[in-house]
């Protein structure tokens, strides 16, 4: 059976309704950062996906071909996920997505070098003919959060983020957002083909100490 990160790290992907505490490790991803509404027809956000799912499948398919990576093993491509900021706000604005700052991601296996990295958006533009100019290295060192599963509509997240931050300022700690440590989204559900009740997203803040 492939390798499947959700299946494996629950503690990151799966996460209960309630709000949890969490050491969260550095993780590398390949990542476009952009500006803009995500749901804007034929916007920054979608051209974005099409560039990580295109190189995060030349990663997966690597060992169709000739190019064969050290330490390759078969796995599923993990859940895409979101960094999302908007200039002079310490909380997400959901009112107004059109000011939205955000990096988009999709983790990459222990194995990708930046070596195979590079080798895979070459390979990816190449056989795909396109501009992947954008596509960069991540690395994310995300640290102490507070993470729950959101269940239903995205611009249902702030009650979600009240209990978030609720939860975390009853045992002296609060939401700790800067320009290093981000609101972070995992997408569990494609909502083209799920109901929006029904939408899975993890939800991650940082946090400090109160001192």
């Amino acid at each position: 059976m492939p390798f499947d990160y959700k299946k494996e790290y629950k503690e990151f992907y799966l996460p209960p309704q309630k709000p949890q505490l969490l050491e969260v490790p550095s993780m590398n991803y390949v990542a476009v950062r952009g500006h803009g509404d995500p749901n804007a027809q034929d916007g920054e956000y979608q051209a974005a996906i099409g560039m990580l799912y295109a190189v995060a499948f030349t990663i997966k398919m690597s060992y169709k071909g000739t190019h064969q990576i050290p330490g390759y093993f078969e796995y599923v491509v993990p859940p895409l996920e979101g960094l999302w900021w908007q200039e002079g706000q310490s909380r997400v604005d959901y009112a107004h997505k059109e000011t939205f700052s955000w990096i988009a991601m999709i983790r990459l296996p222990e194995f990708v070098t930046k070596q195979e990295f590079d080798w895979a958006v070459a390979e990816a533009a190449a056989k795909k003919k396109l501009d992947l100019s954008k596509v960069e290295y991540f690395t994310y060192d995300e640290g102490l959060c507070v993470q729950c599963m959101h269940l239903g509509n995205y611009d249902a997240e702030p009650a979600t983020l009240n209990a978030m931050e609720q939860f975390a300022a009853e045992r002296h700690y609060k939401i700790d957002c800067t320009s290093a440590r981000l609101h972070h989204e995992i997408y569990l559900s494609d909502p083209r083909r799920t109901a929006p009740e029904k939408c899975k997203t993890v939800i991650r803040e940082p946090v400090c100490k109160v001192e």
